[in-house]
């Protein structure tokens, strides 16, 4: 069966679709930017062309979260799962240089919030990178967990009084939404589910993965954020870039904090400091990556912006999830979250109840054009992920399925 673009529904959780307006720009542009005869892929990075591209790319994304001037944002590779290392490499580092006259420098505890898949993830490889050098050695810090939802499988949040903080952490860690489980942090700060940044103690750096629901609405108290992090393949544009919100007064040299002792060696390409001295081009960016998020930029300003995101996305997830409140009252469908405050408004994560029931609601769906919604190979079920391109349109589709399916 063959379709067209405007035939199908595409929930992907990442590489997530994008706005139709925007690939028909970028495929212009790819062939032949601006008139220059040349396509953007075949532009230098240090081109006054792309920088137009990169710096408006920046000035845009400050425009839209209302980023303060004391936060650098920086456009780097590897995805998110690198700053997992680049991060606690670069908070470590800023210890050390707050420490530099300590001639007694111990290593610090380094504290994590675990609620799902990739906050584990970046616990594992704090242990990972803070092992003893050598045998006998000291580590380099201290990972720990401040607070955990594994013995619930990932399927709720904390509540305030279950976070358990270090005073003297050289960060605290948490990830604002688990794709794969469904798991967000609430917006309301009142709900018993929100995250407690008043238990934070005073002077500890707080770093936010935030890939899964980056530019969809707010961020909340961004500004008491040290480093905030986010993969682009979700919201913002293709895969390959992440961008980096840091405070500049971590900017560190990392080679100086590494002679004081303690400290390992940062890889250059893993230092906020060169690539903010360097304004993002400190090699070849992932130029085309970052093109289509320019773009995309644009498109959500000319849209209304961050308050017009955030009214549509949180249509999209009411839409979606009275949909499935009234069909697991039917009891055809279980819902994966049970705590409502703690559900994701970008992943929606769900069982069709019934033996072989999830397989048959795919092969409906896809034949309907609603594609991509397996859920995750650890999980299992349907998840459904609202990113901003997905259309309301598209969302009501999806629920008038889901009301008159059969297993």
């Amino acid at each position: 069966m063959s379709f067209s673009r405007s035939d199908v529904h595409n929930f992907a959780a990442g590489p997530s679709p994008l706005p139709t307006p925007v690939l028909e720009e970028a495929a212009k542009g790819l062939l032949n930017y601006k008139g220059t005869g040349m396509g953007i892929c075949e532009l230098s990075h240090r081109s006054k062309e792309f920088e137009a591209i990169i710096f408006g790319a920046e000035a845009n994304l400050r425009k839209l979260l209302s980023i303060p001037d004391n936060y650098s944002v920086l456009f780097a590779q590897g995805g998110a799962t690198t700053q997992f290392s680049s991060t606690l490499l670069n908070i470590l580092a800023y210890r050390r240089m707050q420490h530099k006259a300590d001639t007694s420098y111990t290593p610090p505890p380094v504290d994590y919030v675990v609620t799902g898949t990739w906050s584990a993830k970046a616990h594992q490889e704090a242990q990972r990178l803070c092992m003893p050098p050598q045998p006998g050695a000291e580590p380099l810090a201290h990972p720990r967990i401040a607070a955990t939802t594994k013995p619930t499988k990932y399927t709720t949040l904390p509540k305030a009084d279950e976070y358990s903080f270090s005073p003297d952490a050289a960060m605290v860690y948490y990830c604002e939404n688990e794709t794969i489980n469904g798991i967000e942090y609430p917006l309301d700060q009142s709900s018993p589910c929100a995250f407690p940044y008043d238990k934070i103690p005073e002077g500890v750096p707080l770093v936010g993965d935030y890939s899964s629901s980056f530019i969809s609405r707010p961020i909340p108290h961004l500004e008491r954020h040290a480093v905030i992090h986010a993969g682009v393949q979700k919201n913002l544009g293709p895969a390959g870039v992440t961008v980096i919100i840091v405070r500049n007064d971590y900017l560190v040299d990392t080679t100086e904090a590494m002679k004081l002792g303690g400290i390992p060696p940062v890889p250059i390409q893993n230092e906020y400091k060169i690539l903010a001295d360097n304004q993002s081009l400190y090699n070849t960016p992932p130029v085309f990556a970052i093109y289509v998020s320019a773009l995309v930029l644009e498109y959500l300003l000319a849209k209304g912006g961050i308050e017009n995101l955030e009214k549509t996305n949180r249509e999209k997830a009411r839409v979606l999830y009275e949909t499935l409140e009234k069909a697991e009252a039917a009891g055809t469908v279980r819902m994966v979250v049970r705590e409502k405050d703690a559900r994701s408004w970008m992943n929606v994560v769900w069982e069709q109840v019934g033996e072989g029931a999830n397989e048959k609601f795919l092969k409906g769906a896809d034949g309907k054009g609603f594609r991509q919604l397996k859920g995750h190979r650890s999980v299992g079920g349907i998840r459904a992920s609202l990113y901003n391109a997905v259309t309301v349109e598209s969302v009501q589709g999806l629920s008038e399925y889901i009301d008159g399916f059969s297993a």
